[in-house]
């Protein structure tokens, strides 16, 4: 029987490797399934100069090694595996993988990533990070007064092009469209056309981008005449959009229109105990740090999820005696007060029932499953199903038939 680990994080980029810090950290068996080298896109990255804690940047290989062995350090487990399906709706949750295995886990964090939409123009895939780059903000600052090429022209585009405008002497952007038509927002296209460092190229693709170990110059190819141009510059600016590595979800119920997984601020899926980190996240900014942070945030969330589902199992789903579970909030009065009445209530009957009291803030999950909205509220047990429920006043007769009730032989 193969072993069921805690939390499963498939994908070993910076979301990846930061859950399984704080998934081990917090002694939960974690493993990490990575298809490749773990880093992710930040493996490839030759330089990075917005990482906090390195005031003279670091390199992507060595600050992804650091995180591995860090993960490692605590205990996560990362093999050398590619998610290809996955069983998410049980209490336990099945990974399968290419090389025919079966992972089992309670917990699941998706971080498979995302890579730039690239078009596969001559020279691109061999320039990648010797001029050519897909993040403004990361390499903004490596073409200080040095011109740069932008290919793009909807609001990624011109958006991060403005930015470029910071650093580089001249920013050109390459539109296939006619001359003043950009795919942009109005606001962002007027910002540009005023912009003196932005010149434009109409009607023109890229064709190839030319450089010795680095980028030296672009060929432009006019769409209309055919013609083709080359012109000098220091760097290429792809802004296309970004592919979501979430093929392997497509059916599950978890994704939006462009493929991005969908989560809200814990992380947390629209199944339960399924979480989501880093680029693939449906989110607003995709960097290191980012990514790390939702993978810190997947993992917290995760162990809570762990912690609370645990303790409901084994106080109340497993309970051998009727059980009361009183639902309550530090915040609602009466509910404090009803919760000094039904121990009250439990200590007269003895052995005969268990109650067990549930903090709603604390213990939010377990409310919504039971769809408790008014404080208080009362659960009433039964060999691991909820049999009754009361909510608002009530007094120890109703608690008492209700109890009654769950005594008579079915």
């Amino acid at each position: 029987m193969s072993e069921t680990y805690d939390i499963i994080v498939v994908g070993g980029g910076p979301a990846g490797l930061a859950a399984g810090i704080y998934g081990s950290r917090s002694r939960l068996k974690t493993v990490i399934l990575q298809k490749g080298t773990p880093g992710g896109q930040a493996a490839t990255t030759a330089e990075l100069e917005n990482y906090p804690g390195f005031p003279r940047g670091t390199t992507g290989p060595e600050l992804m090694k650091a995180m591995r062995e860090h993960a490692e350090s605590f205990g996560t487990e990362i093999l050398k595996e590619e998610a290809i399906d996955l069983d998410l709706d049980g209490e336990i949750k099945v990974v399968q993988t290419k090389s025919g295995k079966e992972y089992k886990g309670k917990i699941v964090i998706l971080a498979p990533g995302a890579a730039p939409r690239t078009l596969n123009i001559k020279g691109e895939k061999e320039l990648r990070g010797k001029g050519v780059s897909y993040c403004a903000t990361c390499d903004a600052d490596f073409f200080e007064e040095l011109d740069v090429v932008v290919v793009g022209n909807g609001d990624a585009a011109i958006e991060e092009a403005i930015y470029l405008t910071k650093f580089a002497e001249t920013v050109t952007i390459i539109v296939i469209h006619d001359q003043g038509t950009l795919d942009c927002n109005k606001v962002s296209a007027e910002k540009a056309f005023a912009n003196p460092k932005i010149k434009w190229v109409w009607n023109s693709v890229l064709e190839e981008i030319k450089g010795d170990g680095i980028v030296e110059s672009v060929l432009i190819k006019n769409i209309k005449t055919n013609e083709i141009a080359e012109l000098e510059t220091n760097g290429v600016f792809f802004f296309v959009g970004t592919v979501p590595k979430t093929d392997f979800l497509k059916g599950k119920a978890l994704l939006n229109e462009q493929g991005y997984i969908l989560t809200n601020e814990r992380m947390e899926t629209s199944l339960p105990g399924v979480y989501a980190a880093g680029d693939a996240r449906d989110k607003y900014l995709r960097q290191v740090i980012t990514a790390a942070g939702d993978g810190a945030v997947a993992a917290f969330a995760a162990e809570k999820y762990l912690a609370e589902e645990e303790s409901f199992t084994e106080q109340v789903l497993k309970a051998d005696k009727p059980v009361l579970v009183a639902f309550w909030a530090p915040q609602v009065e009466e509910s404090i007060a009803i919760i000094a009445e039904l121990e009250k209530i439990a200590d007269k009957l003895g052995d005969a029932v268990k109650l067990v009291k549930i903090d709603t803030y604390r213990n939010e999950r377990v409310a919504k499953r039971y769809q408790i909205e008014k404080m208080p509220s009362v659960l009433f047990f039964s060999r691991g199903k909820a049999a009754a429920k009361i909510s608002g006043s009530f007094n120890e007769e109703t608690i008492l038939s209700h109890l009654k009730a769950l005594n008579q032989p079915e």
